[in-house]
């Protein structure tokens, strides 16, 4: 019988490391492990880092001082800690890690963790720690279990990794590796799974995401539109959504499904991160920005009633008043019910490290505090319009009251009513009474049925 132990995963980042994060967890069960989500009770801790955001390797390190505590604690004790970094950073900065932090167990890069037991069986053996960040030549997805954790109802599912974009700002190419996309059929008996365990919501995950083009049974290779098809024909699947895209792989079969297939959510994230052709440029982002109005004028021909999200990256290197004054202009005309801004930051070995022009870092936050502004009015006033009206609403989990229960609108609003708890997992008509600056609330239509 397999001891067991207690597993706990602290996820940073996007959604592609939550799922990653599900996928470990899914490797290690076989070997006893279990989740939990008290530090003091593990016996493995992974930290699954992201490389994305600002300062990304310092709040690690400050996360591994606090974690060497707990592990030279559980020594006196007799017990044994084991300690491992995933992720992005892990794979960037491998060797750094393990020089600043010889206490780490296990160092393993984003396409590695399908080989975590061998990993720890190098440890049993006593070889050391254990560093992993090679860009193995076969998929991992090829090497992973099925998956043995209870889902919610609303579930990741990976499609694509990697990218072949190489824009100077992002250390994805480097740590993710190129473009790779799922076989058509893998994607889909992964999703009937992820329906069996109780999602009614699935959402199809890549780096460049809407860049996928799996081989089909046929032999063919679908595009994202043409995968999202197959899942909507498949018995459970309420919803479905998808993530992250770029504007250059928008393709007009994709278009064309949120026009066809209407369990595809009318929400889209698709980043532009400026509005200045001259800073798109020295980003390499392949698009300019009359590329990305023409796709937004298909995407609201296609579907009207479609809402917007996307990414900004402000003070770029070389970022003038009047290319800020673009991106402004860009958001006055396009409108976003959602959106992501930061100010830029120099990743190492990225070409735009090494820029010239770099911009002063209090010009950087006085324009980032001026968008954000900008861009949390649009917010409230998308929210502001839905009051009064009735969304059909997918109910994922208990509220903070009794009796109440929070779900997600087709725009990714949260949104609070009250229902019982049979309606967990149900889509049902909610009217919306009350607009909060991150959420709404509003009463059910009715309970007497859920709507499919």
């Amino acid at each position: 019988m397999t001891t067991k132990r207690k597993l706990h995963i602290r996820t940073y980042g996007c959604q592609m490391n939550v799922y990653d994060s599900a996928r470990m967890a899914d490797v290690l069960a076989p070997l006893g492990y279990a989740p939990t989500e008290a530090l003091d009770e593990a016996d493995m801790i992974l930290i699954n880092t992201c490389h994305i955001r600002e300062k990304a390797a310092e709040k690690l390190f400050s996360d591994l001082g606090r974690l060497r505590l707990l592990k030279n604690d559980r020594a006196k004790d007799g017990g044994r800690l084991v300690i491992g970094v995933a992720g992005c950073v892990a794979q960037a900065e491998g060797e750094e890690i393990l020089a600043r932090a010889p206490f780490v167990d296990l160092v393993l890069g984003p396409q590695t963790y399908h080989r975590l037991p061998e990993m720890i069986a190098r440890l049993a053996r006593g070889d050391g720690p254990v560093l992993d960040t090679e860009f193995p030549p076969e998929p991992k997805f090829d090497h992973l279990p099925e998956s043995t954790a209870a889902r919610a109802v609303s579930a990741f599912l990976s499609v694509q990794e990697g990218c072949d974009k190489f824009c100077t700002f992002c250390v994805v190419p480097y740590t993710r590796g190129a473009e790779f996309s799922r076989p058509a059929a893998a994607v889909l008996a992964e999703a009937q799974r992820l329906v069996a365990a109780g999602a009614r919501e699935i959402t199809l995950l890549g780096q460049n995401v809407n860049a996928y083009h799996g081989e089909a049974v046929d032999g063919e290779a679908w595009g994202l539109g043409r995968l999202i098809q197959a899942l909507a024909e498949l018995p459970g699947i309420a919803r479905l959504r998808y993530t992250t895209s770029h504007p250059r792989d928008m393709s007009e079969e994709l278009i064309e499904a949120h026009r066809d297939v209407e369990k595809l959510m009318p929400f889209v994230h698709l980043p532009v991160q400026s509005g200045s052709d001259k800073m798109l440029l020295a980003m390499n982002r392949g698009h300019s920005v009359d590329d990305y109005r023409r796709i937004i004028d298909q995407l609201r021909a296609a579907r009207p009633d479609i809402a917007l999200s996307s990414d900004f990256i402000i003070g770029f290197p070389g970022e003038s008043d009047a290319d800020f004054a673009a991106t402004l202009a860009l958001v006055r005309e396009i409108g976003f019910a959602q959106a992501f801004s930061f100010k830029y930051s120099k990743r190492p070995g990225t070409p735009g490290a090494a820029m010239r022009g770099q911009i002063a870092e209090d010009v950087k936050s006085e324009r980032l505090q001026i968008l954000q502004e900008l861009l949390g009015e649009q917010q409230r006033r998308f929210n502001e319009t839905c009051a009064g009206r009735v969304l059909p609403v997918l109910f994922e989990k208990p509220g903070r009251h009794p009796g109440q229960l929070v779900g997600r609108s087709p725009y990714l609003q949260w949104v609070h009513a009250r229902a019982p708890s049979r309606c967990q997992g149900s889509v049902l008509p909610v009217r919306i009474t009350v607009i909060g600056p991150n959420s709404l609330a509003g009463e059910t239509e009715t309970l007497a049925e859920a709507v499919a």
